[in-house]
């Protein structure tokens, strides 16, 4: 079995698993907060890196969302137990990179591990990811050439296939649908949320040895736990969010 074959092969296993097996980051994560520091001693200047590890994490769902709200149903989806694609994407921001809901877990990931501070952190995780998801998209564009021949070849020849042209930007195919990003994405802001206040709290834990949950950190919370909650709820037992065609 060729290199290619095997990638193909361990990226369609991981495939199945892939919402699952970036649970084991945890331990390096939690390794880091464990050894924060201040940096250069400064809870200042920390407040600045963390302002920005936020926004990485926000410009990840960003970027999920822009990709959700302009993609069909049957494509673009959350799928464990095989590829599906009924349509192949390539117009709005699939014209400027091959796979951006995974550009949008990367910078969501990076966002997080950025919160210690700690060089190594980082290193690691793009070292995981790129390793993970490397045999994923490998899996994915492998189903997609053999579905789509010819279109699919023609598009990747030109389209990055993770850090984006943003300049090759098009018209999407169909237009922005809230519904539809609502509906999908409603984890996604939520899970930013408890991370970023989460480490909020432990990094005063394990710095200043004091249990310090600052007011707007918790009032955010609220609201995205309240949003989760209420969200779910809409998706689960009404058609409100429901898009025909999404």
């Amino acid at each position: 079995m060729g290199i290619r074959s095997e990638m193909v092969r361990q990226g369609n296993w991981l495939f199945r698993w892939r919402s699952y097996l970036p649970i084991v980051f945890l331990i390096p994560l939690a390794i880091g907060i464990a050894t924060m520091r201040w940096p250069f001693g400064s809870y200042t200047l920390h407040e600045y890196c963390e302002f920005v590890s936020l926004a990485v994490s926000v410009l990840g769902v960003v970027v999920r969302a822009i990709t959700v709200g302009h993609t069909p149903v049957g494509t673009s989806g959350r799928n464990t137990h095989g590829q599906v694609a009924q349509s192949l994407n390539t117009t709005g921001i699939y014209a400027t990179v091959r796979h951006p809901l995974y550009l949008g877990n990367f910078l969501i990931g990076l966002g997080v591990v950025m919160v210690p501070a700690e060089l190594w952190l980082v290193l690691v995780y793009v070292l995981t990811f790129w390793l993970y998801y490397e045999r994923i998209m490998a899996a994915e564009e492998a189903y997609l050439a053999e579905q789509f021949g010819e279109e699919f070849d023609n598009w990747a020849a030109v389209t990055p296939a993770f850090v984006p042209s943003l300049w090759r930007w098009n018209k999407p195919s169909l237009p922005f649908s809230l519904r539809n990003v609502l509906k999908r994405e409603y984890t996604a802001l939520a899970l930013v949320v408890l991370c970023h206040s989460l480490i909020e709290t432990l990094e005063h834990l394990v710095i200043d040895r004091t249990f310090k949950f600052e007011s707007l950190w918790a009032s955010t919370l609220a609201l995205a736990v309240l949003g989760y909650f209420v969200l779910r709820g809409l998706k689960r037992h009404t058609e409100l969010l429901q898009v025909e065609g999404r």
